[in-house]
């Protein structure tokens, strides 16, 4: 099952049962003027793990919205892919439109572990959840952009625990936007508390917040 846009509280039902277990919240505008924002977000759960992606269609506008789309349709479609992989067959169906930045993270169960990777500039955090002040682990971002440059892909994997939380923010979203972190709280409103005090007006901006609950059993 997967979800592209705001999480409703529909999905987080429907998905309670699934193992392991993940909650999530997303929080996205676009650029004032324009109708449709050129940010998405991915949330794919499955029996054994997760796909999590934030997608920033280069530019803005209609023709932005349209590459992050067709990067959407990619990762939605998938089932039991590597993190390299994904990231290969978005760029593969990206080449005709004008690209994106994309940072993707696949969770696994057994171990518990996430691997992750950023293609571009969608800033990506780990913050545990045994330390919530804490800034985390940063992703290591390569430069490029999905259907034209494709960078060297360095996926780096990281043992995850109960409380984990993994955050994505598009270029829209400062940078540092998880340093001070409160790491309390739903994921939704913790996105739009992120989005609220970290976005800039200047683009669209998109932040996709997912805690790992751990095995239900």
């Amino acid at each position: 099952m997967a979800y592209a846009g705001r999480a409703g509280e529909a999905a987080r039902q429907a998905l309670s049962a699934v193992r392991p277990r993940f909650e999530w919240g997303v929080a996205a505008r676009a650029l004032r003027g324009e109708e449709v924002s050129g940010d998405r977000a991915v949330v794919r759960i499955d029996d054994d793990g997760a796909l999590v992606a934030a997608i920033d269609g280069l530019g803005h506008g209609p023709h932005a919205a349209h590459a992050a789309e067709a990067a959407a349709r990619v990762l939605e479609g998938l089932a039991d892919v590597e993190a390299v992989e994904a990231a290969k067959r978005c760029h593969e169906a990206l080449r005709p439109t004008r690209g994106a930045a994309i940072s993707l993270a696949v969770f696994a169960d057994e171990p518990p572990t996430m691997t992750w990777l950023g293609i571009g500039n969608v800033e990506g955090r780990l913050v545990r959840g045994r330390a919530p002040h804490s800034p985390g682990e940063s992703l290591l971002l390569r430069g490029g952009i999905a259907g034209h440059e494709l960078p060297p892909l360095t996926p780096a994997t990281h043992p995850v625990e109960r409380g984990d939380l993994l955050l994505f923010a598009t270029d829209g979203v400062r940078d540092r936007f998880a340093d001070s972190l409160v790491a309390s709280g739903g994921c939704q409103p913790m996105a739009e508390r992120l989005l609220s005090g970290h976005g800039r007006r200047t683009d669209d901006a998109l932040v996709v917040v997912v805690r790992y609950l751990g095995s239900s059993s």
